[in-house]
């Protein structure tokens, strides 16, 4: 395993797409090329906006194992679900918890999504793979405001218009 590859950290927990994989490892490489022109660390990180450590630690590893140090090992882990089946899953969450047989409130929770998955295809997640998935495909954590069910949206509109808040 290349130095590079034991000192990376994902930021976003779930590990990056593969989009974002190949841009960070066409970055590496393009400092590879540079670190053989001579070229300082703080230059090369100034002109691919990346910081100094990051390639301090890309150069190690560069010196180690030369540019196929630098190359990206893949993602962590590989994707169960098809972008098919991926694309049929943002579908049905679109629908609510309550078209699931979900009835005590409208929230996707980690453990409804991961129930979810098992019941329209035949792969299974746990909680944390679930979240990583969802990461992966750029979803966050939210939470919901919560609001009256009694609320009339329609009668705010006309407040805020003819009112406002004084």
């Amino acid at each position: 395993m290349a130095a590079y590859d034991r000192d990376m950290r994902y930021a976003q927990r779930g590990g990056y797409t593969p989009a974002e994989q190949q841009r960070r490892e066409r970055l590496r490489l393009e400092a590879g090329g540079r670190f053989a022109r001579g070229d300082g660390v703080s230059e090369i990180a100034r002109d691919l906006r990346v910081t100094e450590g990051s390639v301090r630690r890309w150069r190690r590893a560069w010196r180690d194992g030369g540019a196929e140090a630098l190359k990206s090992p893949g993602p962590v882990s590989r994707e169960r679900l098809s972008s098919q089946q991926w694309a049929r899953l943002e579908a049905e969450m679109r629908k609510g918890p309550l078209a699931h047989g979900f009835a005590d409130d409208q929230r996707w929770t980690l453990s409804r999504i991961k129930t979810l998955i098992g019941k329209l295809f035949p792969v299974g997640y746990t909680v944390e793979g679930t979240w990583k998935l969802l990461r992966r495909h750029g979803w966050s954590c939210q939470v919901p405001v919560r609001q009256a069910m009694e609320r009339d949206d329609a009668a705010v509109a006309v407040w805020k218009d003819q009112v406002g808040p004084i």
